[in-house]
């Protein structure tokens, strides 16, 4: 799942592109403090950015710049600007398209898959799992939760794997123990949950506490 990153401080806007970029089965983020852009950014690890132009404190062009100090994830400016000089600069800055307001939703839609295939690939398998300070490096099954090192036990890494791979959406019970131990019918049901509870408590020795939620009845969820 794809993570776009929305910085546009009219929350009307930004609401309508997440609710409908995740239709499209993306996992979408809005910024909320505009002076902490950075450090969203560094968090979340995203793998597009849709950014405004005009933005409180700080304006989409230095944004822009900032990020390219730190990564080449692809950007796509959003903007009701859209003189040449500007468009020019947004290039300049490392902007990588440019889409001016107003806007069809699907017509921006298309335009960030059509980005997403020509940088990611359609089989590109991606290293890492992202959610909010987690980062699971999908080769060496190591975690980070924000600057901390965790270590993990193959049934705790498939079980976070799961749970990132589906985040903000619930997993059974059944799902999990069928991950974890096929259909071997002589596992006890309380096995699954001493090995959430050892995940839980791992993380929240790191730094990330209250990360997995227990859906009574449903299963386990990212959230």
């Amino acid at each position: 799942m794809y993570k776009i990153l929305i910085v546009e401080d009219d929350v009307t806007i930004a609401r309508s592109i997440s609710t409908h970029l995740q239709k499209w089965d993306f996992d979408t983020r809005c910024i909320e403090d505009f002076r902490g852009v950075l450090e969203v950014f560094r968090e979340y690890k995203p793998d597009l950015v849709l950014m405004d132009v005009t933005l409180p404190c700080y304006n989409g062009f230095h944004w822009c710049s900032e990020i390219r100090k730190l990564s080449n994830v692809p950007i796509i400016f959003v903007s009701s600007i859209s003189d040449n000089m500007n468009i020019v600069m947004a290039i300049n800055m490392g902007g990588d398209e440019y889409v001016e307001k107003p806007f069809d939703i699907n017509v921006l839609t298309a335009k960030v898959q059509a980005l997403i295939r020509r940088t990611y690939g359609f089989s590109q398998r991606k290293d890492t799992l992202g959610f909010r300070k987690l980062s699971l490096n999908l080769n060496s099954t190591n975690l980070s939760c924000g600057e901390t090192e965790v270590s993990l036990t193959k049934n705790e890494y498939l079980i976070l794997k799961l749970l990132m791979e589906r985040n903000n959406q619930v997993v059974s019970r059944d799902e999990l123990m069928e991950t974890l131990w096929g259909n071997d019918e002589f596992v006890d049901d309380n096995t699954l949950t001493v090995n959430v509870a050892r995940v839980r408590k791992k993380l929240e020795n790191a730094g990330c506490k209250d990360y997995i939620k227990t859906k009574k009845g449903l299963g386990y969820i990212l959230e």
